[in-house]
């Protein structure tokens, strides 16, 4: 077993830490560190549930599971908390999720892949595609607030209307892309895979990036059980902390853009990274790219708009029209990260820039005054 399987299994004594914290009246910041840690393993066994039943369903159905359960975690934390009425928190979780795996996985992957091999390679033809689909994510959040912020009295629900319709067209361009990936230019995503040795098979899926079983046949009821009971835990949990963040955060000295920004998206990607990280220092930089981009195209294009079209079902005024601190910030990270990977190569340097500019905007959002309330 890996040893960051291991970690995620000893984090699941928190499930029941959390619950018994929140009936037994432990305080909100207890709660709110012990769901946060609850969700890490949670989160790692949906993936992990999502990768073995689709070595079953094979790869056209199964890289649909994955693009549509990649990110659940996210969405579900989205979900309560647009439900509670914390737009803000939900829009600053979306903007630091695209941040966070754009300039924190990728760094870390460069960083460390780059310390154990001097120079790293990827496909420089899907950097390109996921650059442009990252310029469309950064223009669809930019137009609808420069919208709100260049007119005289548009109304809530026009602003709603407007962020609803651009949402049905990145969902579609979203639908596109999984088509581009999985059918018409599958060959381009293949190539980081094609090339690992039988030697290193093993090491992939133990990874669950690779659909090869080495231990005999997927029991598939098993596994589809583990993903509801999680995805269930995970509602669970996300309820628990959203509960307790704005008490939580007040009492640690934390904004709700900081927390919403920087805090948020870890706990619920925190898996994602390890896999990116992981694969990146056995030379597969094609492989930790694909995690880490992928991850933030589909929050851009997926997770966000579905929250902007639940929060009009649900009558809550969830719509684009973002923070223009977290829109600078998130231009900033497509623009040193479309720099970077455009020639397909990648280097411990380019890792240490990557995770500079990171911490940098961390900075800025935790000196960011507080926004105006938390929901």
């Amino acid at each position: 077993m890996l040893s960051k399987d291991k970690i995620f299994l000893a984090l699941l004594i928190f499930i029941p830490i959390s619950i018994a914290a929140h009936f037994l009246h432990w305080g909100e910041i207890v709660i709110f560190i012990t769901s946060a840690l609850a969700i890490l393993p949670l989160a790692a066994w949906m993936g992990t549930a999502t990768e073995e039943i689709a070595v079953v369903v094979g790869p056209s159905l199964g890289g649909l599971l994955n693009a549509t359960f990649g990110n659940a975690t996210e969405l579900i934390i989205g979900l309560v908390a647009l439900k509670a009425g914390l737009i803000n928190v939900v829009k600053a979780s979306l903007t630091g999720s695209i941040i966070g795996n754009l300039l924190l996985v990728m760094g870390l992957s460069m960083l460390l892949g780059g310390l154990r091999y001097k120079e790293q390679e990827f496909q420089p033809i899907v950097a390109r595609v996921n650059a442009s689909s990252m310029n469309l994510a950064v223009i669809a959040m930019l137009l609808p607030t420069m919208v709100n912020y260049t007119s005289e009295g548009i109304s809530q629900s026009t602003m709603q209307t407007l962020s609803s319709a651009v949402a049905i067209v990145l969902i579609v361009v979203y639908a596109l892309t999984l088509l581009f990936s999985m059918r018409t230019h599958t060959y381009l995503y293949d190539a980081g895979v094609a090339d690992i040795d039988p030697g290193e098979l093993e090491a992939l899926a133990e990874s669950n990036l690779v659909g090869e079983e080495s231990g005999g046949k997927v029991n598939l009821p098993l596994w589809i059980g583990i993903l509801l009971a999680c995805t269930l835990m995970v509602a669970v949990e996300s309820e628990l902390l959203v509960d307790s963040l704005e008490v939580a955060t007040k009492s640690l000295g934390l904004t709700a853009l900081f927390t919403g920004v920087i805090i948020v998206p870890i706990v619920g990607n925190a898996a994602e990274h390890a896999t990116a990280v992981t694969v990146a220092m056995k030379n597969k930089m094609d492989l930790s790219v694909s995690v880490a981009v992928g991850s933030s195209l589909q929050i851009a294009l997926f997770v966000a708009p579905v929250l902007v079209l639940a929060g009009f079902v649900l009558g809550q005024p969830m719509d684009l029209d973002f923070n223009p601190f977290e829109l600078v910030a998130v231009a900033v990270a497509v623009l040193i990260t479309n720099s970077i990977s455009s020639d397909g190569r990648s280097n411990w340097l380019e890792g240490t820039l990557l995770l500079a500019a990171y911490v940098v905007l961390g900075l800025a959002f935790y000196f960011h005054p507080v926004i105006e309330g938390i929901g």
